[in-house]
């Protein structure tokens, strides 16, 4: 079986996390810091906006059974990439609407389907998600792995 990868941040890692792993053809997924420019950053780090890391979700999914244009789709859906470092309360940089495209054919993809939704007039303000080149990828450490699924049932 071949397998793909896909970089994709859309606020806080812990739901978008958790609307991937519910796809059929995504085969895992990893929370994680990416963008910056501090090496093995800590979720402390991150947050204090220094570092420059998105909070990003790691997505390994098989290409037979969903395809990355179908992935682009529900990042699309799963937030409000018309907000500058924020989304609903979270604010900060970590909490930016990026691609980071890993080859030529994801960039052209990327691009693509926000060419589509920004003519489909369904948003009136820009978009402003980011579309850049695949950066080094630092897991988030093990508390923010599958965050909501061990959460479910749990009184917070």
């Amino acid at each position: 079986m071949k397998e793909e990868k896909a970089t994709l941040a859309a606020g806080c890692f812990w739901g978008v996390e958790e609307t991937f792993r519910q796809i059929e053809g995504v085969l895992s997924t990893t929370v994680g810091y990416t963008g910056g420019t501090v090496e093995n950053p800590t979720y402390q780090d991150v947050c204090s906006g220094e570092t420059g890391h998105a909070e990003a979700v790691e997505v390994i999914y098989d290409p037979a059974k969903i395809t990355y244009d179908e992935l682009l789709s529900v990042f699309w859906e799963c937030h409000d990439p018309t907000t500058w470092n924020r989304q609903g309360p979270d604010v900060g940089t970590q909490y930016r609407s990026a691609i980071f495209y890993h080859d030529a054919e994801q960039k052209a993809a990327a691009i693509a389907s926000r060419e589509k939704l920004r003519s489909s007039g369904r948003y009136q303000d820009p978009i402003v998600t980011e579309m850049v080149p695949a950066a080094p990828f630092y897991r988030a450490e093990d508390y923010h792995q599958q965050y909501l699924e061990r959460r479910r049932g749990r009184i917070a």
